[in-house]
């Protein structure tokens, strides 16, 4: 079977995540559990009729490169992973140009921001100040990865030289 866009390296083992928020707590271990996982343009779909957001990331495995001593880690994991959220009744992209579907964005963090309790609204965080945000009738998320991790020599880099891994 041949390996899905964006995928490089050989298969390896990961433990799959099945994470599940329903409250701005359990959103922000969704977000470090994704920070810094890319994603297609065109691997993001709003389902409105179902009231349901939709990607499929390509996940950096954090947990390696923080447990692991700098000089002994020369590979690190990724793994294709689902994230879906319900109870979407809106969407709005900034910087993003929805035709270009090959443009790939980089997440660097999930956030939510309350409205008239228990609605609000979540915002996606890309590299490059481009967001996508939802509005929602309350958080309904789940994360799930797809299959085998694969080994990458590419570690996520941030502006001014921080390390994520020492998070």
């Amino acid at each position: 079977m041949p390996l899905p866009p964006l995928m490089l390296g050989r298969p390896s083992k990961m433990a799959d995540l099945k994470l599940i928020a329903l409250d701005d707590e359990d959103l922000s271990i969704l977000s470090a559990h994704l920070q810094d996982a890319v994603v297609r343009v065109g691997d993001i779909v709003y389902e409105a009729s179902q009231q349901r957001f939709l990607l499929l990331l390509n996940r950096f495995d954090w947990s390696e490169p923080a447990n692991q001593p700098r000089k002994l880690l020369r590979t690190y994991k990724r793994c294709r992973t689902g994230l879906r959220l319900q109870r979407v009744s809106g969407v709005r992209s900034l910087n993003i140009d929805r035709a270009s579907k090959d443009d790939v964005l980089s997440l660097l963090a999930i956030t939510f921001d309350e409205g008239e309790a228990p609605s609000g609204t979540i915002t996606l965080h890309f590299s490059g100040d481009k967001a996508i945000e939802l509005s929602v009738e309350c958080i309904e998320a789940e994360l799930r990865d797809l299959g085998a991790a694969w080994e990458t020599d590419k570690k996520p880099r941030h502006p001014g030289g921080v390390d994520s891994s020492t998070r």
